[in-house]
């Protein structure tokens, strides 16, 4: 079987909820990400085998958003293009798509990846409209909520679940809020070291009056300070820990990842950036969905007969700083030789999605693209 790289890594900026990004749709924000990417590799559009992209809440953005992103960025019509949705895992679900029709001989070159407008999704009303309302009102639900942060299953906010996890390992709210303040320090840091320089795609916007250039995460807040976050008010329950300030936020952005087989690499002069040895994924019981990265890292590391402690840097979504807390405890009594400190040297090391943002379908992809780039600026092993 071939082995399977990852050749190109970009993102656009993050943009925060109604900010720079909201006024262009997913397939067109893709899309732009997308055409400069291929652009500036130089591969040939008609030799992609298949575009396949992450993407949660596509209502009101038209047919195939994976599909429209590859169209606008000058991918033949004849190149399949499909979308992946399991909510924030989208993107980097996409990216195993890749690796798997890549090691069984279906393709050679793939175009991976995720995007989210989440400033685009329209408020929705119920089916009975359609057959007609007798007597009464009707009620507008708002589409991000229903289609993206409620599990359907408890019938309850993302939050909650969270809460079950401060529950579950008794995580009070000061490590939280620390937790979300060095996610902030980090990031900002990160931004005016010109850390991300190299991963990020300028995105053009188009208005009345000019057109602008949107090259920096908007998302992370300057101001904020371990005394304020102390401050908030619990967001999901009166008695809670999770708030807005130890939460990701609701944001706009897409990643692109550019993955190719041996051959590929060999024919079109591609220069690999890493080397994809291992794919892990599983499920975890819906109320606790943030621990799902607990079994799939150990799903991962068996298959390439590497221990926790080979990884050299860890991105680790950041939905809420008690699922990562989460996720840390239970990484810790599951492997040998890791501690707080060792996580804390290599995880997240330029900030998560409290700071930058947490565009669901692009999310994946996002960490991905983020993991790669600072593996190459540390010249390290493993991630």
């Amino acid at each position: 079987m071939s082995k399977v790289y990852i050749v190109e890594a970009k993102r656009s900026a993050i943009g925060k909820f109604g900010g720079a990004l909201s006024g262009i749709t997913a397939g067109e924000l893709a899309g732009q990400v997308m055409k400069k990417t291929l652009d500036d590799l130089g591969i040939d559009k008609s030799k992609i085998d298949e575009v396949v992209l992450g993407n949660v809440l596509p209502a009101g953005q038209g047919q195939g958003i994976a599909r429209q992103a590859s169209i606008y960025a000058g991918v033949p019509a004849e190149v399949p293009a499909y979308t992946i949705n399991i909510i924030c895992g989208s993107g980097m679900k996409t990216v195993m798509s890749a690796y798997n029709a890549i090691k069984a001989a279906e393709a050679n070159l793939i175009v991976a990846g995720g995007v989210e407008v989440m400033s685009q999704v329209p408020f929705v009303t119920d089916a009975k409209v359609r057959t007609g309302y007798k007597m009464g009102g009707m009620n507008l639900k708002d589409g991000i909520i229903i289609d993206g942060l409620t599990d359907v299953f408890n019938n309850y906010h993302m939050g909650i679940t969270a809460e079950n996890i401060a529950d579950k390992y008794k995580i009070d709210r000061i490590r939280q809020d620390e937790f979300a303040m060095k996610s902030q320090e980090k990031a900002i840091k990160a931004i005016d070291s010109d850390r991300f320089k190299d991963e990020i795609i300028p995105v053009e916007i188009k208005t009345r009056k000019e057109n602008i250039i949107f090259d920096k995460d908007e998302y992370p807040n300057r101001a904020t300070t371990l005394e304020a976050l102390n401050r908030l008010r619990p967001a999901f329950k009166s008695d809670g820990t999770v708030t807005a300030g130890n939460a990701s936020g609701i944001n706009d952005g897409a990643s692109i990842i550019i993955v190719a087989s041996e051959k590929a690499v060999k024919e079109y002069n591609l220069k690999p950036i890493v080397e994809i040895v291992s794919v892990g994924q599983s499920g975890v019981d819906p109320s606790i969905m943030g621990l799902g990265p607990v079994p799939a890292i150990k799903n991962a590391l068996s298959k390439c007969e590497l221990s926790l402690k080979d990884i050299n840097l860890i991105e680790l979504n950041e939905a809420f700083a008690v699922q990562s807390l989460g996720v840390i405890e239970e990484l810790k009594a599951e492997h040998e030789g890791v501690d707080d400190v060792w996580f804390a040297e290599r995880t997240n090391v330029n900030g998560g999605a409290i700071a930058l943002g947490h565009p669901l379908g692009a999310s994946g992809a996002r960490i991905t693209t983020t993991l790669i780039h600072e593996m190459k600026k540390q010249n390290v092993g493993y991630g």
